[in-house]
């Protein structure tokens, strides 16, 4: 599956916030990118280009490609309960994002790399698969002998412990658990899954 390598900044501006993490320019530029910039009046968006809007920001920020996000959107809806939290679970409990999580990289970019070099263990096992849905109860850590990376060591000091209530870290092993499958009000992201349910549902 490919990933985004295109120009970051551009994008987190176009959507006006910092999609792929801390942004310099995003702070320096606060507006979409264009010839005019900040100056260039914009018509209102209709119905459909504000689900758009929503959908692409979704894959942005969890570096989804339209078939594999659009898969996940046929998963969630053979799923009891409200389709759109059944998806952002679903792309919360990528083995890239539970990395990104539980402090092991600062970006899901960083997250991604270190599972696709096979840092990365489930329950024991190196898994090279950034889109592997970890369940509940699965242990995820980077590999014993990978443990003092400089890239690990200093983001784990920045991120004492998992910032969601899903998620535990357990500091002497090294190693994070998902305990649940996460709850919409669990999840910090601000996306309104139901305007990308629509799109879809078109």
């Amino acid at each position: 599956m490919g990933h985004f390598t295109g120009p970051r900044s551009k994008i987190a501006r176009r959507f006006g916030e910092p999609v792929f993490g801390p942004d310099k320019v995003l702070e320096k530029r606060p507006y979409a990118p264009g010839q005019h910039g900040a100056n260039k009046r914009r018509k209102k968006m209709s119905e459909y280009g504000v689900q758009l809007r929503e959908k692409q920001k979704a894959k942005a920020i969890y570096g989804m490609r339209e078939k594999q996000f659009r898969l996940f959107f046929e998963r969630a809806k053979s799923k009891s309960g409200v389709t759109g939290d059944a998806m952002l679970a679903m792309c919360e409990m990528r083995l890239d994002n539970i990395v990104y999580r539980l402090g092991l990289s600062p970006t899901r970019a960083g997250a991604r790399q270190l599972v696709t070099h096979r840092h990365v263990t489930v329950n024991g096992k190196v898994c090279g698969v950034p889109s592997y849905i970890v369940r509940p109860g699965e242990v995820v850590a980077v590999r014993e002998k990978d443990r003092d990376m400089i890239a690990v060591v200093d983001s784990l000091k920045q991120h004492k412990s998992p910032v969601v209530t899903w998620l535990a870290w357990d500091d002497a092993t090294a190693q994070g658990t998902l305990i649940s499958a996460p709850e919409r009000a669990e999840i910090p992201e601000t996306l309104d899954m139901q305007l990308i349910v629509e799109f879809f549902s078109r």
